[in-house]
């Protein structure tokens, strides 16, 4: 594939403040946050939903009414389109959205699949194509359908493998930054204990999908088990060998392990650590392990912004960038009157600044300046 440039820009273009990462507070103040609408609708107490829970479609598709009661009184959101970039993921989460809403939908599911030629599958209501540059395609196709796209129209786009940091073009650059968090963050803790080889095959065996059902797929959960094995109180195969025998099922097994041998930890001096992830555990809080997840934004910031002098292969190596497609869409849908809101399974702590790094100057990732790209 050949890529192009289009300048600078950011999330904030696209989106504006419509955006709510895992938190589920918009960073649009004058939208309720999932506290206020939790009241309202009477959600299970379950903990904050993810992205793929019904629950997490019935906040989402309220926050969505909102926006548009606020920006255009009087209008009444009546269909859906939804752009990510994982069938299960994306796929799941769009269908709790036009359930939750009632309202009926289109979902286009891209990534840049340079192994084959360029391909769409039309599944049910997703538009599956191995091409971002296809998603004017899925625009025209859905107009053809008799999909109307207009001011009735709420358009939600993933943020994070999709407006940045494309599926199968970029995102190993969003990967790279949150395994430096991993890293930095347990390099931190353990001092001069680290080891970077050590540290590398734990995180690289255990971020495997045979895992997900002791880690849940979170990096939470990974980043803190690594810290453990790296004290030396655990032993990576004896966890391999508990977690395929049964013994260990999940997370909560292995940190109540720890817990458990909380007075081995005092030599460590990593106890208020474990206290703080222990606590948050039990609070079924889906962000346990906050040092990695500011040390992830800063990793995150660090890969934002322009390379002077680069090529685009080296800025798709070394950048996060924004899915110039998606921009293009975007814009073109809210011409139209479409509602735009960006939704991110990040974490606020990995997304949002400190009240002391606000006061520096740095920014949320959607007002990060960066590089558009798109195919030629």
């Amino acid at each position: 594939m050949t890529y192009l440039t289009h300048g600078s820009t950011s999330l904030h273009e696209i989106l504006r403040d419509l955006i709510v990462y895992r938190n589920l507070i918009p960073a649009d103040d004058r939208l309720p946050s999932v506290v206020e609408i939790d009241k309202q609708l009477g959600l299970a107490e379950s903990g904050l939903p993810r992205k793929a829970e019904p629950e997490y479609g019935r906040v989402v598709a309220e926050m969505l009414r909102r926006a548009r009661a606020l920006d255009l009184p009087g209008a009444t959101i009546r269909r859906l389109i939804y752009i990510g970039d994982t069938q299960m993921n994306d796929g799941t989460a769009f269908r709790n959205l036009c359930t939750a809403g009632g309202w009926p939908g289109w979902a286009f599911i891209g990534r840049d699949g340079i192994d084959r030629p360029p391909q769409v599958q039309v599944e049910g209501a997703l538009y599956v194509a191995n091409r971002w540059s296809a998603l004017p395609d899925f625009v025209r196709f859905v107009e053809d359908e008799g999909f109307a796209l207009d001011e009735a129209t709420a358009v939600v786009i993933d943020v994070d493998k999709t407006a940045i940091g494309a599926r199968g073009r970029n995102d190993r650059v969003i990967n790279a930054a949150r395994v430096e968090g991993v890293k930095r963050t347990v390099a931190d803790l353990l001092g001069p204990d680290f080891d970077a080889d050590a540290f590398q095959a734990a995180y690289d065996e255990l971020n495997q999908s045979t895992y997900h059902p002791f880690t849940a797929d979170n990096q939470d959960y990974l980043a803190y088990i690594c810290l453990m094995l790296g004290t030396g109180l655990f032993d990576l195969g004896t966890v391999k060998s508990q977690v395929k025998a049964g013994s260990m099922h999940h997370f909560t097994d292995f940190v109540a392990e720890a817990q458990g041998r909380r007075s081995e930890l005092a030599g460590t001096g990593l106890e208020s650590i474990h206290d703080d992830v222990w606590q948050r555990v039990k609070a079924r809080d889906p962000t346990p392990f906050k040092a990695f997840r500011y040390n992830e934004y800063l990793s995150t910031v660090a890969r934002f912004s322009d390379l002077p002098g680069a090529t685009v292969d080296e800025l798709l190596a070394q950048r996060i960038v924004i899915t110039q497609e998606v921009r293009d869409v975007a814009a073109a849908l809210r011409e139209r009157g479409a509602l735009i809101l960006g939704v991110s399974d990040k974490p606020d702590e990995a997304s949002i600044p400190s009240k002391a790094q606000a006061q520096a100057g740095m920014k949320a990732l959607h007002h990060l300046e960066t590089v558009a790209v798109g195919e030629a």
